[in-house]
């Protein structure tokens, strides 16, 4: 014969979240270890946290504070604050919410938390059930974890971060020399992006900088909008018709590149010198980048004027 489980209402179970909930999970931790596969010990309960107080503090096994906040309602604001509140205060490694009801604007909060931090949250639902007649167990199922997969993630996140950062820590400095030396980029502002450009004149043919790891590059990119594939085409080659010309005011060869399968094209120089760089390398790059960019300009200038292109 099976049984039937049913639910216990909480309050029937821990009529008082602190007297109750609290002190009875201080005194059974090892229902938490055993769902989250830890080994907390060392428990305290009503801990100072600054001018608060954490409902229970525990060690895990090298010793780090893990804070655990209960509630025995929905999810709210109000506990999820405490949580980062007491964590920090503490300077713990961990913080466990354990809740009756966990809102999914929570949930996704806790999921964010551990791609984005260096601690671990656990966010666990707590109910009560019984079979048949039994007195009432509780039962807490993990909503929420840290996991190899979000840990990834965070590594991801903070690595695109700092990539995002030096790039504009790039581009400003690149701007600032530029500005010195010519007006062609004076009216647009750093970006977080591998590209920072300006227009010629024309509706989509713009002088571009773009920038990788290691290289730089200096670039005349032809993209006047979807569908426009043969007018970029059109325009590439009118302009490589006289290759010869322009790159002997450039003075040098230049990369033509029909990007094939794209829809844009582009005359492109390619300089050593990129953000991943030594930062102390970086004027030089700019002043050879900028140097480039205006014989550039230069050399390409009056055959754009001349081009034949729609409007």
């Amino acid at each position: 014969m099976i049984s039937k489980i049913t639910r216990v209402p909480l309050r029937e179970v821990w009529k008082h979240e602190a007297m109750d909930f609290t002190m009875w999970l201080e005194d059974n931790i090892d229902v938490l270890n055993e769902v989250l596969d830890l080994n907390l010990n060392n428990v305290e309960r009503e801990k100072d946290a600054g001018s608060f107080s954490v409902d229970l503090v525990a060690e895990d096994e090298q010793g780090n504070p893990v804070v655990i906040e209960n509630q025995l309602e929905k999810s709210n604001h109000d506990h999820l604050g405490k949580l980062i509140t007491y964590l920090t205060s503490i300077g713990a490694r961990s913080a466990i919410w354990i809740v009756a009801d966990p809102r999914p604007e929570h949930i996704n909060a806790i999921t964010w938390l551990n791609e984005s931090s260096a601690a671990a949250f656990y966010l666990l639902k707590v109910e009560a059930i019984k079979i048949d007649n039994s007195p009432p167990a509780p039962l807490l199922t993990l909503i929420v974890g840290p996991t190899e997969e979000t840990q990834r993630i965070g590594e991801t996140k903070k690595e695109r971060s700092e990539r995002f950062d030096i790039r504009k820590r790039f581009w400003t400095q690149l701007l600032d020399h530029s500005k010195a030396k010519t007006k062609l980029h004076s009216g647009i502002s750093p970006s977080a992006h591998n590209w920072i450009g300006t227009g010629s004149g024309i509706r989509g043919i713009g002088f571009n900088y773009a920038v990788t790891q290691h290289e730089s590059y200096i670039e005349l990119y032809i993209d006047r909008g979807k569908g426009m594939e043969d007018e970029n085409l059109s325009i590439f080659t009118q302009l490589r018709n006289d290759k010869d010309g322009i790159e002997k005011v450039f003075g040098g060869a230049l990369e033509w590149q029909e990007l094939e399968g794209r829809r844009a094209c582009r005359i492109r120089k390619t300089i050593r010198g990129g953000y991943r760089d030594p930062e102390e390398s970086w004027p030089q790059f700019h002043e050879n980048m900028v140097d480039t960019m205006i014989a550039l300009e230069k050399a390409l200038t009056p055959h754009i004027r001349k081009l034949k292109v729609q409007q």
